[in-house]
């Protein structure tokens, strides 16, 4: 049987959460639970769901990138 194995990741260096027998890297799910509460708040204050989308999608890949680039970086 032909199996494919990940890279260890040395735990002390990477912060992964595992998920469904997924290792999920923290910056990814900083962003996406950073973009949830933008959305959640612009949808309450605004009632509008195109500048909450759009606001809420560019605050996420804005985390995303500076989170992942903060976690190798350390």
């Amino acid at each position: 049987m032909t199996t494919l194995e990940s890279p260890t990741r040395d735990a002390g260096r990477d912060s992964y959460i595992d998920i469904a027998g997924s290792a999920w890297p923290m910056y990814k799910l900083e962003a996406l639970a950073v973009g949830f509460l933008v959305l959640v708040a612009l949808l309450v204050l605004t009632g509008t769901a195109q500048t909450a989308v759009l606001t809420a999608a560019a605050a996420t890949t804005l985390v995303w990138w500076v989170r992942r680039a903060y976690y190798r970086r350390s």
